[in-house]
């Protein structure tokens, strides 16, 4: 049995998120337990050259919505990054996981091949499909949520690694 687009890009970037949405849900229930202020832990960061636990859900979100809008071939809608609570960045996953599984197979399949230009502010990186999803959108993705985890965790946060994975 073949891997399609859909296969590799919808459920993956769906359990990720909602992962990271339950690894939240933990930092939050850490914040009320222990009387720690939820504005200190989502503006913690590893080191200083880093973003903060805001910042890294905010672009795991948009790296997944990303994905799939233009695995679709769709202009990719904007999303304000403005969230201050734990609450509102779980809005935001819920949001963008509504988003993503509104697509059905057959428009994300057959998108391997199609061309996927990205506008960064160092330049422009040209993909096609499949190399643009397995090569840059799901590391991405992995990376930002394994942030977070690891701020919350550092910040002790009781999670462990069955956390990270989510259920399947």
């Amino acid at each position: 049995m073949t891997l399609s687009m859909y296969q590799a890009s919808v459920p993956v970037l769906v359990r990720a998120l909602k992962a990271l949405s339950g690894v939240l849900h933990k930092g939050a229930a850490f914040a009320r337990e222990r009387n720690v202020s939820p504005e200190v832990l989502l503006n913690t960061r590893i080191i200083a050259d880093m973003f903060p636990l805001a910042r890294q859900v905010q672009i795991a979100t948009d790296m997944a919505k990303g994905a799939v809008y233009r695995l679709a071939g769709q202009d990719v809608p904007s999303m304000d990054d403005n969230e201050a609570t734990f609450e509102q960045l779980q809005e935001r996953i819920a949001r963008v996981i509504g988003m993503i599984e509104a697509f059905t197979p057959a428009q994300i399949d057959g998108s391997e091949d199609r061309s996927i230009v990205l506008k960064l502010r160092s330049g422009e990186l040209t993909f096609n499909g499949q190399d643009y999803l397995l090569g840059f959108v799901l590391p991405n993705v992995y990376f930002h949520c394994t942030t977070s985890y690891s701020i919350l965790r550092g910040e002790g946060v009781p999670l462990g690694k069955a956390d990270f994975l989510g259920k399947a």
